[in-house]
């Protein structure tokens, strides 16, 4: 806390967030049945056919089942309260979830793609009109299981990263189709190692977006949809805010945003009405619920980060002061301010 000034730290947040609930079991149990059941019988059909576009979309459905059992299990892992030394509980078993299934498209894309070079050097034989009631048949599942983890709660990554699997193999069976339609019709059996490589593309497209999110999340940045700039310098414009300092914005899981920072309060001011006040605007305007603001009064004689008008920094505040710092231009000590915040970069 501040040096003599220190009015504590306040931690608000709601307890409404985070968890998926029964009902997304289901829907993703129903799917995982749908995919397992005809992962099955294409396994088989795409042996007997020759077709590689089958064998494929067989094995992009062992992923998709894998995919569904690692969001069960990590929903189940994240349900579990906090405890002992993991403080937020296993909520990020979910953002593990997210970055298995991205990777495993993008190594499946790879094999997948050296397999159909090596068709289109060397066309085998295709059975097409076998290949084309599979694919038919596959795209009716996976319209019905694509249908059932829609209803469930994709703003979390773990759930989207099922989703995506699925609807890349929904694309990988209507691709499949339109290569036996193109082999019944014209005999040109290298459709099928055509249909595969833009199925590849799909896929490796899924699988960074699915890596580059859950990485953002790892590395504990501040949400694509919240500019940290643009945050710090609203709470530094707020009556008797002075300076804010230490401000950290991260993701716990994809659907849980915490923000904490140290906020330094005029002389006089109400330290309890700015914290009030700073997590009412961070609620409002930035959707952030979760929050921990220590406030103290600004020390007579505090030196600021970053000389400026005479007036220097929070390093001799804060044991290690780090990031950026905001704080609100005024013609004089304490006095009036003119519009908007400064930031100044940190040490």
């Amino acid at each position: 806390m501040g040096a003599g000034h220190g009015h504590g730290g306040s931690h608000g947040h709601d307890h409404t967030h985070g968890v998926t609930g029964d009902s997304d079991k289901r829907w993703l149990s129903l799917a995982l049945a749908l995919i397992v059941g005809f992962m099955s019988v294409e396994v088989v059909i795409g042996v007997l056919a020759g077709s590689l576009a089958l064998i494929s979309d067989a094995a992009h459905m062992l992923t998709d089942a894998v995919a569904i059992v690692l969001a069960l299990v990590a929903m189940r892992m994240a349900r579990r309260p906090a405890g002992g030394s993991y403080t937020y509980g296993l909520k990020r078993v979910e953002i593990l979830s997210a970055q298995v299934n991205g990777l495993s498209l993008i190594l499946l894309g790879a094999w997948l793609t050296v397999e159909a070079i090596e068709r289109l050097v060397e066309p085998p034989e295709v059975e097409g009109g076998l290949m084309l009631a599979t694919a038919l048949a596959g795209i009716a599942v996976n319209v019905a299981a694509t249908w059932c983890i829609s209803r469930a709660n994709r703003s979390s990554l773990n759930v989207e990263g099922a989703y995506q699997h699925i609807l890349n193999d929904l694309f990988a069976f209507i691709g499949t189709a339109v290569a036996a339609f193109v082999v019944l019709t014209t005999g040109f059996a290298r459709a099928d190692g055509i249909a595969t490589l833009v199925v590849v593309a799909l896929m490796l497209k899924a699988g960074y977006g699915l890596l580059r999110d859950s990485g953002r999340i790892f590395l504990e940045a501040a949400p694509a949809h919240v500019d940290p700039d643009l945050l710090g310098g609203r709470l530094a414009a707020e009556p008797d805010v002075r300076e804010i300092h230490d401000l950290h914005i991260w993701q716990i899981t994809s659907e849980e945003v915490a923000l904490s920072a140290h906020v330094l309060v005029r002389t006089g001011g109400d330290c309890h009405a700015v914290r009030r006040a700073l997590e009412d605007l961070v609620r409002r305007d930035f959707g952030i619920t979760h929050t921990t603001l220590q406030v103290d009064h600004r020390p007579d004689g505090l030196l600021h980060v970053g000389t400026r008008d005479g007036v220097l920094g929070a390093a001799g505040h804060c044991a290690d002061p780090h990031g950026p710092v905001h704080h609100a231009p005024r013609t004089h000590d304490d006095g009036p301010r003119d519009h908007g915040a400064v930031r100044t970069a940190g040490p």
